[in-house]
């Protein structure tokens, strides 16, 4: 993560037969502007179409898919390979369920950059995506942990750089967390929110306010000015502890 936040414009394609997850995916990636979907799909077949078809300024530099789903290892390390042949330099994250040995090694023989779990990466998938940039293969802690027991793994998969977890605030409260969560990270108007939590209006923007003020107290980051507050908060909330990130 070196390059300055207002230097990166990521065009990024997203597979997932899960259309929840392939939605919840898109909002995460859209509240951050370093990475701009270009498009979305549950069909490999449509995905194939789509790079077909599209001018090739307009490919895109990131492909995020499930690889629990395109047919085994095989079928995985083939997908990968065909990607990587049709559009040069683009970077390949596979996002898994479970830690499946084969499928980590498929993916990493055909040259992706990362192998993620998805209920370890969540909210932090667009800092994961600039975080790999920066690495030659990346993994979440259940792997890296996986994979530390086993000898059967490459050497690129054992010196692996591990995902950090998200940056911790102890200073925000259950109440205040939850309540920059919905307006935040869900997007739910303030009235909504505040019916939501059985409070008032008053108190879920002053919630809000005093979860500003430490989210920014916490983080030195120099954001760009453009950015909204509330996509300040989502950065700010989502991205990786320093002592091990940065």
């Amino acid at each position: 993560m070196n390059d300055p936040i207002s230097n990166i414009n990521l065009k990024v394609l997203l597979l997932d037969s899960d259309y929840y997850a392939l939605q919840a995916i898109n909002g995460y990636l859209a509240w951050d502007r370093r990475t701009r979907v270009t498009f979305l799909t549950e069909s490999a077949e449509a995905m194939w179409t789509y790079l077909a078809e599209t001018p090739l300024a307009e490919l895109p530099d990131i492909i995020v898919f499930d690889s629990d789903h395109m047919g085994g290892p095989e079928m995985l390390e083939g997908a990968i390979k065909k990607m990587r042949s049709t559009i040069k330099d683009v970077m390949i994250i596979c996002l898994a369920q479970f830690a499946d040995p084969a499928l980590i090694a498929a993916a990493d023989r055909a040259g992706a950059r990362a192998y993620l779990l998805k209920h370890e990466v969540r909210l932090q998938i667009a800092w994961a995506i600039v975080y790999a940039r920066d690495h030659d293969f990346l993994v979440t802690q259940e792997i890296a942990r996986m994979v530390s027991r086993r000898d059967d793994m490459s050497s690129r998969i054992h010196a692996a750089a591990v995902l950090p977890k998200q940056r911790e605030y102890p200073h925000l409260t259950d109440r205040v967390r939850q309540a920059i969560e919905l307006c935040v990270v869900k997007g739910m108007p303030a009235h909504l929110a505040a019916d939501e939590m059985g409070i008032s209006l008053h108190t879920i923007r002053s919630y809000i306010k005093e979860g500003y003020r430490i989210l920014e107290a916490y983080d030195e980051t120099e954001y760009p000015t453009f950015l909204s507050p509330q996509e300040r908060a989502f950065m700010r909330l989502t991205r990786p502890e320093d002592n091990e990130g940065d």
